[in-house]
């Protein structure tokens, strides 16, 4: 993993993991303190802010990851290109490519803000409660992937029909549509509108 300014804190000198610490937020999306990660999603959940990127390739076809199998949260099922939370005081633009990069091994050729969404959202699986302040991501990837298997099983690019086929054929994550549907906008300006977004 690249070392950054955001994760050297994250680190520590032995090599071990220190707890992970999520921003918690009010409703408007304003910091009101932070929350070590399990913990902010037991139930009924910590309202936090987190990222959702959504990346397409020149055909417009929007590029899935299924999440690795190890996974405390949402094992095995298929979700967004890349999805997770910044670290306290690190801004979401900055933790959505470092994440993208971390777990695909690629760095988007554009990246753009597409708005926000609040959802709350139990995974029945895990027990765990997602409470988030979500801010969304569109983009466009040109490179070939290297993903970290310690995150990720398997990808996919697809297009609006293949995700609906897909979709109600195998499990996704409990956020995905919500933060999709949020992201219509954003994406549909992206990729035309011949593209079915």
């Amino acid at each position: 993993m690249p070392i950054t300014p955001a994760t050297e804190t994250h680190s520590s000198s032995n090599g071990t993991a220190e707890a992970i610490l999520l921003e918690l937020v009010d409703e408007k999306g304003v910091t009101i303190g932070t929350a070590e990660k399990l913990a902010a999603h037991q139930p009924p959940g910590q309202l936090h802010r987190a990222f959702s990127v959504f990346l397409f390739d020149e055909q417009g076809r929007l590029l899935l990851q299924q999440r690795a199998l190890g996974k405390y949260h949402s094992p095995g099922v298929w979700s967004n290109t890349c999805c997770g939370h910044p670290y306290p005081g690190e801004a979401p633009f900055a933790a959505a490519a470092r994440r993208t990069y971390e777990e695909l091994g690629v760095s988007p050729s554009l990246l753009a803000e597409a708005g926000t969404v609040r959802y709350n959202h139990p995974d029945p699986a895990s027990g765990l409660v997602e409470q988030e302040y979500n801010h969304l991501f569109v983009g466009l990837v040109q490179a070939p992937l290297v993903p970290d298997a310690e995150e990720v099983e398997a990808t996919a690019y697809v297009t609006a029909a293949e995700l609906a086929q897909r979709h109600a054929r195998d499990p996704f994550s409990a956020w995905f549509m919500t933060v999709l549907d949020a992201a219509r906008p954003a994406i549909r300006e992206l990729t035309g509108d011949s593209a079915g977004w």
